[in-house]
């Protein structure tokens, strides 16, 4: 409270206005929020969607399509397989492909899109259902005989 005021007129005073207490935390943690929601922001604008995904039996391939931000359209995007997992006794398997892009801190000026092919020839672990990755968090799920 200010010197003379009543402790009912430093309530009403906007919260950035209080000192300490309750009313000093709840401004740090506004603050806080704002600066993690600013963060969350960024990063999603550097991340690659998935538009679409499936398989392509005539040349073994699976045709993903990606949308994603940044200042040119050059990206170039991989695939890192994960560990083959049984997946129950029907002789089905279970594999994880993180999606890489080559430039991922890209500033996402602009949106582009691109469809990549990637390769399942030599892949002994099939039929799998096949979770793509992407940062942060993006799945697309599918399944190949």
């Amino acid at each position: 409270m200010r010197p003379g005021e009543s402790a009912r007129a430093a309530r009403r005073r906007a919260p950035e206005e209080r000192v300490g207490g309750v009313a000093g935390e709840r401004v740090w943690f506004r603050w806080g929020l704002r600066a993690a929601t600013l963060c969350l922001g960024l990063s999603v604008a550097h991340a690659a969607a998935f538009s679409s995904a499936r398989y392509d039996a005539a040349t073994n391939e699976l045709v993903v399509t990606l949308a994603y931000g940044g200042t040119n359209p050059n990206h170039q995007f991989t695939v890192q397989w994960g560990a083959c997992r049984p997946l129950g006794s029907n002789g089905n398997h279970q594999i994880v492909a993180d999606v890489l892009d080559s430039q991922w801190d890209d500033a996402a000026l602009q949106q582009f899109t691109v469809t990549v092919r990637f390769s399942l020839a030599g892949m002994s672990c099939l039929p799998a259902a096949i979770t793509l990755r992407t940062a942060p968090r993006y799945e697309y799920n599918l399944q190949v005989p």
